[in-house]
């Protein structure tokens, strides 16, 4: 049963998977900068028997598995950038590249997706369709690599899209899933008040930015509690304030930079009128001069209800030894660029328990890191909806 020859398989090149997954966190490369990442990618697809694209929407790779036998296009998206940070893990496998670290786990979504699609490649005369794995760039950083693969044609052809997240949150060995609206969506504000100078003993005389902002501060926070229906779910979270100065002078201007986060993309829209109006209403209050740039970036995670109850009815049914439990969570607060697949077709995107022993520390944190364990459960996971989706609904 090609099943079970996939789980298998995969069971047998665990030890592989954990090799090209701390190989990767050795060598960690920034959003758009990942062209050893890229060609590491690349190179390890060489000799088989398999189509591969390069410099796809950027660093992006694809790659192509043609069954030969008709069937539907699935395409399983891995992503490859890593982030500004500074690791403080203590790892034998740590970053050599200072300041630069995987933080989130996407050197594990390669690790298990390298390996996912090598025994896929082996199998793929036993399969119906297509598959197109996606090895995506660049999506820490707006505007993303999804994007720009997409408009490059990563998709053509493309009937669905899965992917899968490792999560230090979340218990290993659990498998949970979301249908419709999953992640929220994502915008930024950087927003710079200008005054005037001068003696902090004679503030008649200047007129003070930092006064400014801390009223800006308090007034966005109003948006959501005020300006909001209490169903919708938003945040705005000002993240730098620029005003570090002397203690005797008042400045000429501050730097205010926002995070913006809604479960909606009209929630979001309203948000970033509100932000805009307050900016307005700040500059007429106290006379000084705004000037705001806003990037409205990463749209809201939609998960097809049919295909997310498809994918987690495959991995139940798979029965997987590793896997304790196959459970609907709740709406995930992060955002994440895979959305812009979700905008194009009817797609899905899981979680995949990964919580360390010990202590855990969340995505993007110094000390991030995940259960190796979870590596396994991915590659088993997303094969078993892969198998399922291409064999039982396939085109004839």
């Amino acid at each position: 049963m090609i099943l079970g020859k996939l789980m298998d398989r995969l069971k047998d090149k665990e030890e592989r998977m954990v090799e090209i997954r701390r190989h990767l966190h050795e060598n960690p490369e920034l959003s758009f900068q990942e062209t050893e990442t890229a060609k590491y990618i690349a190179e390890f697809y060489e000799e088989k028997d398999v189509e591969v694209e390069t410099g796809v929407g950027g660093n992006g790779v694809k790659v192509t598995i043609d069954t030969g036998t008709p069937g539907k296009t699935l395409a399983l998206r891995a992503d490859f950038d890593a982030l500004p940070i500074l690791e403080e893990t203590d790892l034998p496998f740590a970053s050599k590249n200072e300041g630069v670290m995987h933080a989130c786990g996407h050197d594990a979504h390669t690790a298990y997706m390298l390996i996912l699609a090598e025994t896929l490649i082996e199998l793929k005369d036993e399969l119906k369709g297509t598959i197109v794995i996606i090895h995506q760039h660049a999506e820490e950083l707006p505007p993303g690599g999804a994007q720009r693969m997409i408009a490059d044609g990563i998709l053509d052809g493309v009937d669905n899209v899965l992917g899968a997240h490792v999560m230090s949150n979340m218990e290993t060995g659990k498998v949970l899933y979301r249908e419709k609206e999953s992640m929220t969506g994502r915008g930024f504000f950087k927003l710079t008040i200008k005054g005037s100078g001068g003696h902090g003993s004679s503030p008649h005389l200047a007129n003070d930015p930092i006064v400014a902002g801390a009223h800006f501060v308090s007034e966005v926070q109003t948006i959501v509690s005020r300006r909001l229906n209490p169903f919708e779910a938003g945040v705005v979270t000002i993240g730098s304030f620029d005003g570090k100065g002397v203690f005797n002078v008042i400045k000429d201007q501050v730097v205010l930079e926002g995070d913006v986060r809604a479960m909606g993309d009209d929630t979001k829209k309203t948000i970033e009128k509100e932000i805009k109006r307050i900016s307005s209403g700040i500059e007429a209050t106290f006379g000084v001069t705004n000037v705001l740039e806003y990037k409205d970036d990463y749209p809201t995670l939609y998960n097809d209800p049919e295909l997310t109850r498809q994918v987690a009815k495959a991995i139940k049914d798979a029965n997987l030894s590793n896997v304790t439990s196959v459970e609907r969570c709740e709406p995930q607060p992060p955002s994440e660029d895979f959305a812009y697949y979700t905008k194009e077709l009817p797609s899905s995107f899981i979680y995949i328990g990964a919580a360390p022993e010990g202590q855990i520390y969340p995505h993007h944190h110094p000390k991030f890191d995940i259960n190796e364990d979870s590596l396994l459960i991915a590659a088993q996971s997303i094969g078993s909806a892969a198998i399922d989706y291409l064999m039982n609904d396939s085109k004839e």
